[in-house]
């Protein structure tokens, strides 16, 4: 390899190809990696669909019954169907566009390839990916806080809570394999079942919520629900619920990472499949009922609605479990490629070596440490899930995705009826990415500006942030 190619921020991916031989490079990839001490491409299609449950399986389900009291059942219900409908025709062109480049470890590397292999398009991924990932490590330890506050009634100072919370996350990030963070996956998506079951079953025999965002039980009228927007529902509230829905559909940040530790990336789909039943059921069913017992009143998350302090402690409590996986899987993403970074293909990045231990140390509580600083700075959890769908999403689950149609199919776009289809879908695609960066930027900015504007928690606080 030459110098000029070492300097190119995408050398990692090695040596280009069109698709035609890409079954032999993936079988010499995987040998390759498997000669390393710390073998990288081992994970099977089950266990891919395990990462990927416990990363999609998260809190933000919780927020998707406030989204619908917000929209109501018709424009909520349509846009979950888009979202999902649009996550799964967007990771299948991730998968074919990766295996037609087998090379590719990460985002980063998609949007180098995408974009013609410019320089440029991977720095701004790289950018986009630790802001991104940071900022969603930050939300982790916020909420982990929140979890703490809510069981011990506030027994100590939120920010010692939180700082809890990273030390547990740097430490469950040490191992440096997706294949050990899938085992804790498993027991994650588990717990986060068990805490929404207990919620839907404690929503259901409470004679009515307590709180709620415009007065507490029964200042606004008695639970109902309703088609669409009550009248006085602003633009911004809106689209900041849109936002929420999307951002819990669009986890394909990580999916290049996931696919490049398999042993048979060509299997992803299967796990994919599997995801996809997963996403249907527990990103709707759960926000309807939610919906349907908490009205006007749901609050995101929608545990805060409960008026039995004892069922809201009991079903929220299951969330730490969560918390910690998924902040841990964003951890190790991020850590891989600054560890690239650092060690490039040295003997340390991939053998048991001081020097390589000792740098994934240092990374992991380097990227703990910023993200706590994001989670005492940011006001509210609803603020964290607008500003990321509308700032990374926008490009991770759309438009990334659009131009990599465009890619695959160039001198093909509109051959048949069906490839036509598909291609003024990917035009909607690339407009849906367009919209959540223009507008839905905004009503993120304008909700965090009014939030600061009103009473809101100040940073570094030992105010009680229980739910």
């Amino acid at each position: 390899m030459s110098q000029d190619e070492k300097k190119d921020p995408g050398y990692v991916l090695g040596t280009e190809t069109d698709g035609t031989d890409s079954f032999d490079t993936i079988t010499a990839l995987v040998a390759a990696d498997h000669e390393h001490d710390i073998k990288l491409r081992t994970m099977s299609w089950q266990k891919t669909a395990c990462l990927l449950a416990g990363e999609q399986v998260c809190l933000a389900i919780m927020a998707q019954s406030w989204s619908l009291s917000v929209l109501g059942w018709v424009p909520g219900i349509i846009t979950m169907v888009l979202c999902g409908l649009l996550f799964w025709v967007t990771s299948i062109t991730m998968h074919k566009y990766i295996m037609k480049h087998p090379h590719i470890m990460d985002i980063c590397d998609f949007g180098y390839h995408i974009f013609g292999q410019s320089k440029t398009a991977y720095a701004f991924s790289a950018f986009m990916m630790l802001a991104n990932n940071i900022l969603l490590i930050g939300f982790h330890v916020l909420t982990g806080a929140k979890v703490l506050n809510t069981l011990s009634d506030h027994s100590m100072c939120t920010a010692v809570f939180s700082i809890i919370t990273a030390v547990i996350g740097i430490v469950m990030s040490m191992p440096r394999t997706l294949q050990h963070i899938s085992f804790m996956s498993m027991f994650s998506s588990a717990c986060m079942g068990i805490a929404i079951i207990l919620f839907l079953v404690f929503a259901g025999i409470e004679e009515a919520p307590l709180y709620g965002y415009k007065g507490n039980y029964p200042t606004a009228g008695l639970v109902k629900t309703y088609a669409f927007p009550l009248p006085g529902t602003t633009w911004v509230a809106c689209m900041n619920a849109v936002l929420n829905i999307t951002y819990l559909w669009v986890p394909q940040i990580l999916f290049p990472t996931f696919i490049s530790e398999m042993e048979r990336p060509q299997d992803f789909p299967k796990a994919l499949a599997v995801l996809g039943v997963i996403s249907a059921i527990l990103f709707i069913v759960p926000s309807a009922i939610g919906f349907r017992y908490l009205g006007q009143y749901a609050t995101a998350p929608a545990f805060g609605s409960l008026g039995v302090v004892s069922y809201k402690k009991s079903s929220f409590g299951f969330v730490i479990v969560p918390t910690l996986v998924i902040g841990v899987i964003y951890a190790n993403v991020t850590g891989k490629w600054i560890y690239t970074r650092v060690l490039g293909k040295s003997r340390h990045s991939h053998s048991h070596t001081v020097i390589g231990w000792g740098v994934w140390g240092v990374i992991m509580v380097g990227v703990w440490v910023l993200g706590f600083v994001f989670a005492e700075i940011i006001p509210s959890m609803g603020d964290f899930l607008s500003l990321l769908s509308a700032a990374f999403d926008s490009f991770f689950g759309f438009i990334y995705f659009a131009v990599a149609y465009w890619q695959l199919n160039r001198g093909s776009l509109f051959n048949g009826l069906g490839k036509t289809a598909m291609t003024l879908l990917n035009v909607l695609i690339m407009m849906v990415g367009l919209f959540l960066l223009g507008p839905g930027l905004y009503a993120a900015v304008e909700a965090i500006i009014a939030d600061y504007s009103g009473s809101v928690t100040p940073a570094f606080t030992c105010a009680n942030v229980a739910i």
